[in-house]
């Protein structure tokens, strides 16, 4: 599992319409795995990040949000929710088993593996400066905490 202190493993997932991505250099990173597309909790999750987005630009950082469904699924996700920053698809599940946040049997479906809700805060020079997992999948992220650390790393 990846901690704070860690470099960010480097990978390339697919964006909503397919196309290949890799996480920007030299930016700080608000970085935020979610279960899945269309759960409610996940919808109000990404819908905060949406609606605070100035707050994340003002303090330099770009939020991109990752789940382990199909692009079809998260451009629907995306568009629905109205959601302006990158969402990327992790659906072979190899960044989340390269972070260390596998949730297995989620909603109690034998064998469906889904990311732990977490968020990653990664410097411009790709290290991770906190970190958060949720202890159950209904659980949202501390907000103000995360825009705490944003903005001591000013």
């Amino acid at each position: 599992m990846v901690d704070v202190g860690d470099s960010i493993p480097d990978f390339k997932l697919p964006d909503a319409d397919n196309n290949l991505k890799t996480l920007p250099v030299g930016q700080k990173l608000v970085l935020v795995f979610y279960p899945a597309a269309f759960t409610g909790v996940c919808q109000a999750e990404l819908c905060n990040f949406r609606d605070n987005l100035s707050k994340f630009s003002d303090r330099n950082a770009k939020v991109i949000a990752i789940s382990v469904d199909y692009p079809f699924s998260v451009k629907e996700f995306q568009e629905k929710n109205n959601i302006d920053f990158l969402l990327l698809c992790d659906y072979n599940k190899t960044v989340i088993k390269k972070f260390g946040i596998e949730f297995p049997n989620f909603l109690d479906l034998d064998g469906y593996t889904v990311a732990t809700r977490s968020v990653f805060i990664i410097d411009e020079q790709g290290i991770i400066r906190y970190k958060w997992l949720a202890d159950n999948p209904g659980q949202e992220p501390n907000y103000e905490e995360i825009d705490s650390q944003l903005a001591s790393m000013n």
